[in-house]
């Protein structure tokens, strides 16, 4: 069994307009549900064995405030190819882990997180978002659970991911605090 969570970034300020997109750090919302979802993962028990995380600055805080409120403690592996890329990425980075990785953890953006959400846990399978109405909304900070039955990494394929669970901030915070 293989466990895929993916956590979109957590809210991001635009107040400073001469930052690129790639350089916007996260608000101060942003600031407290990263940890908030962080703790989500301890509390589960899905601390992750690897967090693979785009290198952007909102995706980096969220990732590195997710680890440490979890307890993860080793290093953040920053992919390049999920600023701007595609489900296909995020599924080769996958199939590329180690076998004793049981869980990972991706962190990136929209619309490739919601895309690969629907790529991993479509029964029908495709690439297409709305293939049998299959989408997830994904807002800032929320966190989905996708177990596959499946060995080796190298054998993770399109639709065959079973959702297990998606939480938001609002929910957490409405439930634990």
């Amino acid at each position: 069994m293989k466990t895929v969570l993916i956590l979109r970034h957590a809210k991001s300020d635009w107040g400073n307009s001469g930052q690129t997109d790639f350089e916007r750090p996260l608000a101060k919302r942003g600031l407290e549900d990263a940890p908030r979802m962080g703790e989500v993962l301890a509390r589960f028990g899905y601390v992750p064995d690897k967090i693979l995380a785009s290198p952007a600055q909102r995706a980096k805080q969220t990732a590195q405030l997710a680890a440490e409120a979890c307890g993860y403690r080793k290093a953040i592996q920053w992919e390049e190819s999920f600023y701007g890329g595609s489900s296909e990425d995020l599924m080769a980075a996958l199939q590329q882990l180690p076998t004793t990785v049981e869980r990972a953890l991706l962190v990136g953006h929209n619309p490739t997180l919601e895309e690969t959400v629907a790529v991993l846990s479509n029964p029908q399978g495709g690439k297409e978002r709305w293939t049998n109405g299959w989408a997830i909304k994904l807002p800032t900070a929320g966190l989905v659970c996708i177990n596959f039955d499946i060995t080796d990494w190298q054998e993770l394929e399109p639709g065959e991911g079973v959702l297990q669970w998606f939480v938001i901030p609002k929910l957490v915070k409405a439930l634990l605090e």
